[in-house]
């Protein structure tokens, strides 16, 4: 046998040894329910302070001008995603959120565009242990030497990310903005969004800039992903149960990433 040949083989069967796979297996793994799923869900709605608000262009013709003004031809019907604050001061489930009139998405959403918010958590601390194959290990770099690949810097190789988004919780809010009124609630929607977002104090509603309000995303429909799908929901998530989940459950539970020393393959929630 060539020593090359003899190599490659080692090469592969070291490689495939040095893979990781998850700790966790079929007998012992549970699946969180639809409702566990909404409590880790309005617990991210409560410690994330930006999504992505979507909407969609209406007809060409729609009756109100204002929503066509500087407006290329052929957007009717197109979706429009945009990051925006969001807060949950409510403690509903229907995300608070301050429009600026002049903005494209309040725009349509005022043409009668439905809404969707969609979230992802974001962990504050790097796992202790990553998911990763072993591809560039000591092995894989000896290989592609080999095969003419020449060296490999390991600069060049490095983690492009500190975790796995696919192995996080994400989901969309499906919904419609309803305008909450002025008064007593919108100074203290007011305090509460500003106590998220410190910057927002300068186009509260009043301000010289924009005209801008209060709205809330009256969500009717929620899909969740809480992960990959042998250990996670992934699914619709009844809006009773989005509704149902209190304060205090919320709070009693974590997400990946807010303790320390966390592993990207054990997530479950902490239910």
């Amino acid at each position: 046998m060539k020593l090359s040949t003899l190599l490659a083989s080692w090469a592969t069967a070291s490689l495939a040894a040095t893979i990781p796979l998850s700790p966790q297996t079929a007998a012992t793994r549970r699946i969180p329910t639809s409702y566990e799923s909404a409590v880790l869900g309005r617990r991210i709605l409560a410690l994330t302070p930006l999504g992505t608000l979507s909407t969609v262009f209406p007809d060409d013709h729609a009756p109100n001008p204002s929503t066509r003004e500087n407006r290329p031809a052929g957007l009717a019907g197109m979706p429009h995603g945009l990051m925006e604050y969001l807060s949950d001061c409510g403690g509903d489930g229907n995300p608070t959120i301050l429009a600026i009139s002049i903005e494209t998405s309040f725009k349509n959403a005022a043409a009668g565009s439905n809404v969707s918010a969609s979230l992802q958590w974001t962990p504050p601390h790097p796992p202790a242990k990553r998911i990763q194959s072993e591809a560039k290990s000591w092995v894989g770099r000896a290989w592609d030497y080999l095969v003419g690949a020449g060296e490999v810097n390991d600069e060049e190789i490095a983690d492009p990310s500190t975790y796995s988004a696919a192995n996080l919780p994400r989901f969309s809010l499906l919904g419609y903005i309803e305008q909450i009124e002025g008064g007593d609630e919108s100074k203290e929607l007011a305090k509460c969004f500003v106590d998220t977002h410190p910057d927002a104090k300068y186009w509260l509603p009043g301000n010289r800039i924009h005209e801008s309000h209060f709205v809330r995303l009256v969500v009717t429909q929620i899909y969740w992903i809480g992960g990959f799908g042998d250990r996670a929901f992934i699914g619709w998530i009844p809006l009773e149960e989005w509704t149902k989940v209190t304060k205090a459950e919320w709070e009693a539970v974590s997400l990946p990433g807010e303790k320390k020393g966390w592993k990207e393959w054990k997530f479950e929630g902490d239910l």
